[in-house]
């Protein structure tokens, strides 16, 4: 079958993994507002407060390219049923860390959740493969714009469970269990069409030769140092917030507002990438990276971090975005797996070491030092971009 002439089924697949990106969401905005509060329950070095978090990163980090050669071999439905499962066992297992009072079996259970999370990367991936060239930007950014719901669901969540169950968060972490399942249902009902699930023949060539593309490096760079900075900030809000008195509930009212930055505009992010350029878009977006550093840097009102990580989420979403799909102008279709997985194992190498530092670096220096070390990671993006725009002018 052409994929080109399977614009509705595109469509359908692009609905479904959409609906199952606001149920992977909404486990991952959940566990961004308590996890690492949770680890502050927790650690006796309070410094290790992010280590579940770090943990997430690092289940997520190991799991990019195995994720992506299973399904590769076993398709894409099946794989993501393989992902989905790990949630299901993830949420276990961190039940059992809190019901126990382990950090340490806390952390295994947030590495599961990574697992998971890795398989739910492809998710935007596969609604491209499956979509027409000149519908690939818009299945990117509609299949993002599912996380819109994590960002109104999980905080809810979190709010609602947290003193369901006693320890606190108990509860919380059982009930991610349920979207996990949710999202296996609806992953029950997915059909890619067999050339977008990486049977399509031709030659490969060596992942060195597709990685030494201007574009693949521009596109990693910006997607990778995006990510990073966006968990870098992210990842402290809840206790940096804390930290300066504000109550739990402002936090998570930041982080809500945060998560609909980060997917609210991919309604409209592909059609921009289409009308005004990826490189463009993608600038756009590492300006507002830089906006969002100077008004964390300017105060720590509950104003400050509320438009900080609004925006912080909008240039996350362009930058993200504008990364994935200037990644999909790189490989061939018998080159997708292994190029796409090296991307996911940049973005969560980078991600992951920001993670960590996040939690030493806001329990050690204060948010302000955050906010610096962010800059340089958005002026890398600002020089790659530039570089690669210079490139093609030429």
């Amino acid at each position: 079958m052409n994929v080109t002439d399977t614009l509705p089924a595109a469509r359908r697949t692009v609905w479904l993994l959409s609906a199952c990106q606001a149920l992977l969401l909404t486990n991952g905005v959940t566990l961004i507002a308590i996890s690492a509060l949770a680890g502050y329950m927790l650690a006796d070095n309070k410094a290790l407060a992010t280590l579940p978090a770090t943990a997430f990163v690092l289940g997520s980090w190991s799991s990019t390219v195995p994720a992506s050669l299973w399904m590769k071999r076993v398709g894409r439905r099946a794989g993501f049923l393989t992902g989905g499962a790990f949630g299901v066992v993830a949420s276990l297992v961190a039940t059992l860390g809190m019901g126990v009072g382990s950090l340490a079996v806390l952390c295994v259970g947030l590495f599961l959740f990574g697992i998971y999370n890795a398989f739910g990367q492809y998710y935007r991936f596969a609604a491209a493969d499956a979509a027409p060239a000149d519908f690939k930007a818009k299945a990117i950014s509609f299949v993002l714009a599912g996380g819109l719901a994590g960002g109104i669901v999980g905080p809810a969540v979190s709010q609602w469970t947290r003193e369901f169950a006693q320890p606190t968060y108990l509860a919380t972490f059982a009930s991610l269990a349920l979207f996990s399942l949710a999202s296996m249902a609806i992953l029950s009902r997915l059909a890619i069409p067999a050339t977008a699930e990486g049977t399509s023949q031709g030659d490969a060539r060596p992942l060195r030769e597709i990685a030494a593309q201007p574009a693949f490096l521009v596109a990693a760079t910006v997607a990778a140092f995006g990510y990073a900075t966006m968990t870098l900030l992210m990842t402290a809000t809840p206790l940096a917030m804390g930290f300066c008195g504000h109550p739990y509930s402002a936090s998570a009212h930041v982080i809500s507002a945060h998560v609909i930055g980060m997917f609210a505009p991919s309604f409209v992010t592909g059609s921009l990438i289409k009308r005004f350029g990826v490189l463009t878009v993608m600038a756009v977006g590492v300006v507002l990276l830089f906006i969002c550093i100077g008004i964390g840097l300017s105060g720590q009102a509950i104003a400050h971090f509320w438009w900080a990580l609004v925006l912080l989420g909008v240039g996350w979403n362009f930058t993200y975005i504008g990364g994935s799909t200037l990644l999909t102008e790189t490989y061939r279709p018998s080159e997708r797996a292994k190029a796409q997985g090296a991307n996911e194992m940049a973005v969560f190498t980078v991600q992951a070491v920001a993670s960590f530092s996040s939690g030493v670096l806001v329990n050690t220096r204060g948010w302000d030092t955050l906010n610096y070390v962010a800059i340089p990671m958005v002026g890398t993006c600002a020089i790659a971009i530039a570089w690669l725009a210079a490139r093609r002018r030429t």
